[in-house]
Order: C-alpha cells, then structure tokens, then sequence
C-alpha cells in the first residue's frame, strides 16, 4: 500500500499545481506558433505545423539538460533508460494525437475529452487491483469533468464521434499512460533530471522525424529560426512547459497516488481559462498576428470552482492504490 502520510506529500501537490500552471501556458504560445507557421511557411501544411510546435523544443530542452548536468548522460540507468523511453513515447503520441485530432474536432470538444483520463485512471486501477476506489472519487471525477466541460462551452449536441473525438480520446489514453509508467514502483529509485533527459530525447527522436518527413523541403526546417517572435515564444514553451513542468511532474508525481494525479492535472484548465484572457493579445502584438483575447464568463468561475472543489474532496479523502 502507498505511503498515504508521505512526508513530502503536501509539497508534491504545491508542485504539481505549479507543473499545471507552466503547462496552461503552453495553449496560447502553440496557437500563436501556429498562426506565425501559417505566415513563414504557408505550404508546409497543419500536421508539419503541429509537429513543429513541438519537434524544437525538445531538442533545446535535452541542449538545456545536459549543460545543467553534463555528467548526466554517462549516469543514466538501464531503469531510467527504459521508464524514460516509455515516458517519451507514450507524451509524444498523446501529442501528435491531440493536436492532430483539433483539425477534426471543435477545441472545447478536445479539452472535455482529454481529461477522460482522470476517469479512466481510477477505472483501471479498480479493474487490475479488484477494489472500487470508493464513492469520493468517483464524485471528484464527475465534479472534475463537469468543471472542463463548463470551461470549455462543451456543447453536447455538437458532439460527433467521427475522426476527431475518438483521436482525441485515444490522445487521452497515451497521457493515461504516461501517469501510470511514471508512478509504477519499479522506477521509485530512479534520478528524476536523467529521466526526463531521456523522456525529452526519446520525444525529440519522434518528432524530429516527423517534422523532416512532413516537410516539403530542408529550408522549410529553417525558416521559423529566422523569426525573432517563433524564436522567443520557443523559447518561453521550452523553459516552461517543457523543462520545468516535466521536471516538476516526474520528481513529485511519485510522492503522490497516480489516482490522486490525474485528478490534479485538470486544474489545468483553469489556468488555461485565465490566461487566455491576456496572453492572446500580447503576443499579436509581439508577432504581429490576429489572436484575440478571449473574454471572461460565468463557466471560468463555475467550471474553475468545480475542478477546485474536486481537489478539495480529493484532499480530505486522499485515494489508496496498491
């Protein structure tokens, strides 16, 4: 049975709240990216464009790593080797999966049916341990998707399982995967920087390769590093959602139930929510794109305070996994 008093447990939650907050950041800096691919490199298409969201910052984010701690690479484990691995493969598919899936699909539509994790989490834990995890948290899972839904504008009757929906939830599946494999106890003596320098460069492999078979040509992989706005808002994505919510994410995830994480990381949204409703407008005016504000509703305090509530019962009740 997990350590549910562990000493740095309070803390571990304070963190991963953090590692939420520097990833919320990462939805306004991807669309603005998103919107400078589409003036740099207008016939390189939407999947090079997504991928090239992501393909740069890993490999500036594995440069960061290893001049951080240059002896880290000669250090690795075989256990770190093969939990980061899986970690990579696992983030780097779920990625390409969502971002892939938002051509399909509405965004609200995507953000609802990303967090199905934070069900499907507790549902396969009851299936491999035979034991239902108790009636808290199948409530802190309802009060949780009804938050995202709000946040959102989920809107039900729009609702079509075509391409889109079923990429998005298998998208879900992957980063259910990630939690799980990084709270596995196999890995609990494992060094939490070599592990996330092997995650970032097993995602960098991946997208590397996906961004030089998507492009039409070579000097399409160099144009955006032209770009003084891509440049700096790569940067701003590597440093924060990449270095340092990875970071926060593997060393304190597993001080925590992988149940009790999966909850936490739906308080994403909400900062997601907030931030939206500045950032946009900075950056057009840094990039010189039209990239509106998005303007505050009841459903931010409403679906904000559901989410909220959810970690609050969560907290009283903390689950027990095996």
């Amino acid at each position: 049975m997990k350590d549910l008093h562990h000493p740095q447990r309070p803390q571990a939650i304070v963190m991963l709240v953090a590692a939420n907050l520097f990833w919320a950041v990462s939805f306004p800096i991807v669309k603005s990216l998103l919107l400078i691919h589409a003036q740099l490199v207008p016939a390189a298409g939407p999947w090079f464009s997504a991928i090239y969201t992501m393909a740069p910052r890993f490999a500036i984010a594995v440069a960061l790593l290893v001049l951080w701690r240059p002896r880290s690479i000669t250090q690795i484990t075989r256990g770190e080797l093969k939990q980061g691995v899986v970690l990579g493969l696992f983030t780097a598919t779920g990625m390409f999966l969502q971002n892939d899936a938002l051509q399909f699909t509405a965004a609200s539509t995507s953000a609802f049916l990303t967090q199905f994790y934070a069900i499907m989490i507790p549902v396969w834990l009851a299936v491999r341990l035979r034991r239902n995890p108790g009636g808290h948290i199948w409530l802190c899972c309802a009060l949780v998707l009804a938050g995202v839904a709000l946040l959102g504008k989920f809107d039900w009757h729009a609702l079509r399982f075509g391409r889109g929906e079923w990429e998005t939830l298998l998208c879900s599946v992957f980063f259910m995967g990630q939690i799980l494999w990084l709270g596995r106890k196999e890995f609990s003596g494992n060094d939490s920087t070599r592990l996330t320098l092997v995650m970032f460069a097993a995602e960098g492999v991946v997208m590397w390769a996906a961004a030089a078979a998507l492009a039409p040509n070579a000097h399409t992989l160099l144009v955006p590093w032209q770009s003084a706005p891509w440049l700096g808002l790569t940067i701003i994505l590597t440093l924060a959602s990449t270095v340092a919510a990875f970071l926060l994410m593997n060393m304190w995830q597993p001080k925590v139930t992988t149940t009790e994480a999966g909850l936490i990381y739906c308080v994403e949204p909400i900062f997601s929510s907030v931030m939206a409703l500045f950032l946009p407008a900075l950056f057009s005016a840094w990039a010189l794109i039209d990239y509106p504000n998005e303007t505050a509703t009841w459903t931010l305090l409403v679906g904000g305070g559901l989410i909220t509530l959810a970690n609050v019962v969560l907290q009283l009740k903390p689950p027990e996994e095996g």
